[in-house]
């Protein structure tokens, strides 16, 4: 899945890291590292700064992610997937912080996940 989006979306990966780690344990990365006191589904570090290069980590609650698979009627994969896809956006430098923003990474996100998922049936 890595290596297609990173074909999609014409970027290089030199390491990415991804972690699924419970909510407490996210939260309290953006406690430390973010400054921020609120749950959340997935942080995102660049660690080289270049946003054509994928290299950096993603941290993504498994706990968040089950909720949301429940809470948007889909399941417990295509959500990793889905969080995946949106925390490699962050690491090219896609924001979702304004609602417009917001809009064009959800429909970044659909779009690759819907490719990658039928390239997967045809397999």
């Amino acid at each position: 899945m890595i290596k297609f989006v990173k074909n999609e979306l014409h970027c290089e990966l030199a390491s990415l890291i991804i972690n699924f780690v419970n909510t407490a344990y996210l939260l309290e990365i953006n406690r430390n590292y973010l400054n921020h006191n609120f749950e959340t589904d997935i942080i995102t570090f660049n660690y080289s700064g270049d946003h054509k290069i994928l290299d950096g980590e993603i941290f993504i609650s498994y706990e968040e992610a089950v909720l949301n698979a429940k809470k948007f009627g889909v399941s417990k994969s295509d959500e990793y997937f889905r969080l995946v896809i949106h925390g490699i956006l962050h690491l090219l430098n896609y924001d979702d912080q304004g609602k417009k923003e917001q809009k064009e990474m959800k429909r970044m996100e659909d779009n690759l996940l819907e490719k990658y998922t039928s390239q997967q049936h045809r397999n």
